[in-house]
């Protein structure tokens, strides 16, 4: 079937779901927790702006451009072991949703190794980031959708009430069982964006 992924990340890691539809209904094809950083590497890439505060500038700029690389690489080889999984069920991947935040000013790392807040933005634009361009690299149709206004963009993209939608996510959660927090629920609700959009 015809399927979209829906993704939500975190600091060092995404969850995933991935929805299809089958005679008119929709179904959870897939789910799970992308690991974006390497387990021996996890107490300080998950975070690369907190643990190159106390460096020197050059030694910090070093540490937080290898992160960003790095981040990208894994994001990549997750995004295509979870393509190549969806494509070995028989599915084809319409579309990929990635809730993102507001984009960071063009700050250099020196300046937002300055401002402590502006750290906390960055590592939460780092992740997203690095699955919008896995997405784009693995050849999928993007489709960022703003976190913060998930569920107006929804009600908006799928023409059905905040209410409505709750209801149908609510349902594909008993449907597979837990884990169906509030990740796999926003992940869920990007994915019948995505999913949506290429059925018009």
């Amino acid at each position: 079937m015809k399927v979209a992924f829906g993704m939500k990340a975190h600091s060092g890691w995404a969850a995933l779901v991935v929805l299809g539809t089958r005679s008119g209904e929709l179904q959870v094809v897939d789910r799970c927790r992308m690991e974006l950083v390497e387990k021996d590497e996890a107490s300080w890439a998950k975070q690369p702006y907190h643990a190159a505060e106390r460096l020197n500038a050059g030694d910090a700029r070093d540490l937080v451009r290898q992160r960003l690389v790095t981040a990208r690489r894994i994001a990549v080889r997750e995004m295509r072991t979870v393509v190549k999984r969806a494509r070995e069920a028989g599915h084809e991947v319409a579309a990929c949703a990635v809730l993102v935040v507001d984009p960071m000013p063009d700050w250099t790392v020196d300046e937002i190794l300055a401002v402590h807040f502006r750290m906390h933005k960055a590592e939460g634009v780092l992740f997203r980031d690095a699955l919008a361009r896995a997405a784009r690299a693995c050849g999928l149709r993007l489709l960022r959708v703003p976190e913060k206004q998930l569920h107006e963009h929804a009600e908006r993209a799928l023409a059905t009430s905040v209410n409505s939608l709750r209801k149908t996510i609510a349902s594909l959660g008993k449907s597979v069982g837990p884990p169906w927090g509030k990740d796999q629920k926003d992940a869920a609700l990007a994915a019948m964006i995505a999913l949506q959009g290429q059925m018009k």
